[in-house]
C-alpha cells in the first residue's frame, strides 16, 4: 500500500472512530440525564401524592384517592405489607399495567424498569396509614415521550455523523496529497536525475514556511552540494589522470631509451636512472598527497593542546636548513603559545616553507606575533610572487601559477590544497598576501587557547 493511501486510510479511520465515539458519548450522557431527570420528577410527584393521600386517609375512600392522583400515562397503587389494598388504578392507555403484580417494599424505591412491553419510571414510597399500618404508595409512569426524544436524538446523531464523514474523507484525501506532493516531486526529480544524469531542483513556494517547504529547500541544498562535489570529482579525476600521465610517460620514455642504448652508453644509463628515480619520487609524493586529501579527517588522530609556537618554528626552520641548505631566520618571543596539533602544524609550515624555497632564492623569514586571542606565524619570502588574478584560486587542487609551471621543481598543485585542509582540521586560519615580482607572505592564525575555555 502506498504511503498516500496509508495516510488517507489511517486518518479517515481515526477521525471516523473519534466521531462515532463522540456521538455515542453524547447520546449516552444525554439519555442518562433525561431518564434520571424523568425518574426524579416521578419520585417528587410520588412523594407529594403520598403526603396528600396520608392527610386524606380515613376521610376519602382509598379508591377515590387513587383515581384522583393517577398519572396521565401510568398507574398508581396502594399496597400493604401482606399484599392487601384497593385495586390499582391505571390511565386509559395503560390498562396492561393492572395485570402486573405489586411487590411491597419496606423502604423508598425508585428505578426505571420494563413492564408490560414498555419502559416506565417506578417509585415506591412507604407511608404510615391512619390505622397504623405501613402502606406503599407506588406510582408507575410511562417514559415513551422521553424514549421518543432519545430515538430522535439517535437519528440526528447518526445523520450528522454520516454527513460529517463525507467531508472528513475528502479532507483526509487532500491532506494526504498535500503531505505527499513534495515527496512525490522529490522522487520524480531523483528518478529524472538518475535517467538523464543532469541535476535538477524542486520548484518551491517562497511564501510558505512549513516543514514540507523546508524539506524541499534542504533537498535543493543537497542537490547543489552533490552537483558541486560531482564537478570537483570530475575535475579531480581529470587533473589526477593528467598529473600521473606525465611522470609515467617520462618513465616509459627513459625505460625505452635504456632498453635501446643503456648498455652501450653509460651516460645515457645514468641520465635515465636519475630521471626515472626523480619521476618515481614525484609520483610517490603525489599519491601520498592524494590519499591524505581523499581520506576522512576523523582518522587524522589530532592531539590538540597548548604548545610553544616559538619552539615549533625554531625546530621547523632548523630541519629545513639541514634538508635544503637554505637560510631560514626566526623572529619570535619565547612566550607565544597556541592551541593546535604540533605534528600537523609542523606539516602545515613545511608546505609553505617548501613553496618559499621553490619560488625564491633569498632567505626565508618566520615571524611570530600575538593579536588579541590569536597567535600568528608569518612566513615571508622574496620570490616571484603571485598575481592578484590568481590569488583566489591557489588553494584549488592541481592549480598552479603559470610562472611556477616552468620551474623544474614545480609541484603537482596539491600542496596548498592540503594546507587548507590541515588548517581547517586544527582550527587555524590562513591569509596570503603576495605581490608579483616582490614576494609572498603567508599568515597562519592559531587560537591562543581552546575555544571550549573561552
Amino acid at each position: 500500500m502506498k504511503l498516500r493511501s496509508k495516510i488517507h486510510l489511517y486518518s479517515s479511520v481515526l477521525f471516523a472512530l473519534l466521531l462515532v465515539l463522540m456521538s455515542l458519548t453524547i447520546y449516552y450522557l444525554f439519555s442518562r440525564m433525561s431518564l434520571n431527570s424523568q425518574l426524579e420528577q416521578t419520585r417528587a410527584a410520588g412523594a407529594k401524592i403520598a403526603a396528600e393521600m396520608k392527610k386524606a386517609a380515613g376521610n376519602v375512600p382509598e379508591s377515590d384517592m387513587l383515581r384522583a392522583y393517577v398519572p396521565a400515562a401510568g398507574m398508581i397503587r396502594l399496597l400493604g405489607q401482606d399484599g392487601s389494598g384497593p385495586a390499582a388504578v391505571t390511565s386509559a392507555s395503560e390498562q396492561e399495567l393492572s395485570r402486573v403484580a405489586g411487590v411491597y417494599s419496606a423502604s423508598s424505591r425508585s428505578e426505571v424498569m420494563k413492564l408490560a412491553g414498555g419502559t416506565y419510571a417506578f417509585v415506591s414510597i412507604p407511608v404510615v396509614w391512619h390505622d397504623g399500618k405501613v402502606m406503599n404508595v407506588q406510582v408507575t409512569e410511562n417514559l415513551d415521550s422521553t424514549l421518543n426524544m432519545l430515538r430522535v436524538l439517535r437519528l440526528v446523531l447518526a445523520a450528522v455523523t454520516l454527513l460529517v464523514l463525507l467531508p472528513l474523507l475528502i479532507s483526509s484525501r487532500i491532506l494526504a496529497g498535500l503531505i505527499m506532493r513534495p515527496i512525490v516531486e522529490m522522487t520524480l526529480t531523483m528518478q529524472d536525475i538518475k535517467q538523464s544524469g543532469k541535476f535538477r531542483r524542486l520548484e518551491l513556494d517562497g511564501r510558505s514556511k512549513d516543514e514540507l517547504v523546508e524539506m524541499g529547500r534542504t533537498f535543493n541544498e543537497m542537490i547543489t552540494l552533490l552537483e558541486s562535489n560531482y564537478a570537483k570529482q570530475e575535475k579531480f579525476v581529470s587533473d589526477a589522470s593528467h598529473e600521473l600521465r606525465t611522470p609515467l610517460t617520462v618513465i616509459e620514455s627513459y625505460a625505452s631509451l635504456l632498453k635501446r642504448r643503456g648498455l652501450d652508453h653509460p651516460e645515457v644509463f645514468l641520465e635515465s636512472v636519475e630521471a626515472i628515480e626523480s619521476e618515481a619520487i614525484r609520483m610517490k609524493e603525489l599519491m601520498e598527497q592524494l590519499l591524505l586529501l581523499a581520506g576522512p579527517k576523523e582518522q587524522w588522530n589530532l592531539d590538540m593542546a597548548v604548545i610553544n609556537l616559538a619552539e615549533v618554528a625554531e625546530n621547523s626552520a632548523k630541519a629545513f636548513r639541514n634538508a635544503y641548505g637554505r637560510e631560514v631566520r626566526v623572529h619570535s618571543d619565547r612566550a607565544i603559545k597556541g592551541y593546535s596539533d604540533e605534528a600537523k602544524l609542523r606539516q602545515l609550515m613545511f608546505i609553505f616553507l617548501d613553496n618559499a624555497r621553490k619560488y625564491s632564492d633569498e632567505e626565508i623569514i618566520i615571524r611570530l606575533e600575538i593579536s588579541g586571542r590569536e597567535s600568528c606565524i608569518r612566513i615571508t619570502d622574496r620570490g616571484i610572487g603571485i598575481s592578484k588574478t590568481e590569488l583566489p584560486r591557489i588553494f584549488d587542487r592541481f592549480y598552479r601559477v603559470d610562472e611556477a609551471r616552468v620551474r623544474e621543481d614545480g609541484g603537482a598543485g596539491l600542496g596548498l590544497s592540503l594546507a587548507a585542509e590541515i588548517a581547517k582540521a586544527i582550527g587555524a586560519r590562513i591569509e596570503l598576501e603576495s605581490l608579483e615580482g616582490t614576494g609572498t607572505t603567508v599568515k597562519i592564525w592559531i587560537p591562543s587557547e581552546s575555544r571550549e575555555k573561552r
